[in-house]
């Protein structure tokens, strides 16, 4: 059963920039509002549409989705470390029936996750100050080209909400990433040769790595807010409208978007609005679903168009 959705963005900076405070209490209440209704929504399930930032995928293999029938956390930015409370039985379902409906997702026995998927997670259940239910989680690609087309996002999207309606459980999807910003992630195209070996290898990588690659994303968004990097703006017009799409139910919004273009006015960050399509698109098949909170900010200390949308389903 579909319970309802929550999408809201992430970013690894909020415990290390600090932006003015009356700014973090208005996300923090935000964060709070969705907990609760989350936690009225009494999920058994979640499914988790996450990003990666080139630390689970790499180019040694790169899927356009990937289900994890097991999955252990990273740690990166501080979020907690280890294995994760995957459902397998519902994973190898749900793999077995996106297959038979059309949609190539991989799976995955060991799924190594990073803060686009583990951040919303600790943010929401740490205010109700509950454990996590089980879960399972959705790698989709938005960091690394080529990407998956936005439309075959919503199918995907569409296919797992098909699964999920017919599922005893009680369901939430929670989606992660967007909205506009611009991380200093590594490209293939330009890295250096040691970088592009690094992205070709695969694998974990080791703390040094990881240290010295949120080291730099630190210093980039240190010198962002006082325009001293080549990161691209905030766009708060584009975000509001994609939020409004996302609200009122106009999931095929993206079907036909240019990414370029998109990447060119919003920073390769939006790519992750990916995560947003598929957790509406699922629910949207209990349609009609009410938007019961909004919340939106661009933060530029965080270097992110922050927002939050939580929904709940018409099939309760």
């Amino acid at each position: 059963m579909i319970m309802g959705a929550i999408c809201m963005s992430h970013s690894p900076l909020m415990d290390r920039n600090r932006t003015e405070p009356e700014a973090e209490q208005r996300f923090h209440a935000a964060v709070a509002e969705s907990a609760r209704i989350l936690e009225e929504m009494r999920p058994d399930l979640l499914v988790v549409f996450y990003p990666d930032h080139m630390n689970g995928f790499q180019y040694n293999i790169l899927p356009p989705f990937c289900i994890g029938a097991r999955a252990r956390s990273l740690g990166d930015y501080g979020s907690v470390p280890g294995a994760m409370p995957v459902d397998e039985e519902a994973a190898l379902s749900l793999s077995a029936s996106v297959i038979d409906q059309g949609v190539d997702a991989a799976l995955s026995f060991d799924m190594l996750v990073d803060h686009g998927a583990t951040q919303p997670l600790e943010l929401l259940f740490s205010k109700i100050g509950a454990e996590l239910p089980r879960l399972v989680p959705i790698f989709i690609n938005c960091a690394a080209a080529p990407r998956p087309p936005f439309q075959r996002t919503r199918v995907l999207g569409e296919a797992v909400g098909e699964w999920a309606k017919g599922r005893p459980e009680r369901i939430v999807f929670i989606g992660s990433g967007g909205l506009s910003h611009d991380p200093p992630l590594p490209n293939i195209a330009t890295a250096s040769p040691e970088a592009r070996a690094r992205m070709i290898a695969g694998g974990e990588t080791s703390f040094a790595d990881r240290a010295a690659r949120q080291g730099n994303v630190f210093r980039a968004a240190a010198a962002f807010k006082s325009g001293g990097t080549g990161l691209r703006n905030l766009n708060p017009e584009w975000d509001r409208h994609f939020m409004a799409a996302m609200a009122n139910g106009e999931i095929s919004i993206a079907d036909h978007w240019n990414e370029s273009d998109l990447i060119e006015s919003c920073g390769g960050g939006v790519n992750e609005v990916r995560c947003w399509i598929a957790a509406m698109a699922a629910l949207a098949r209990s349609r009609p679903y009410q938007v019961v909170s909004q919340y939106y900010e661009p933060i530029p200390e965080w270097i992110t168009g922050m927002g939050m949308l939580t929904a709940r389903s018409g099939q309760i």
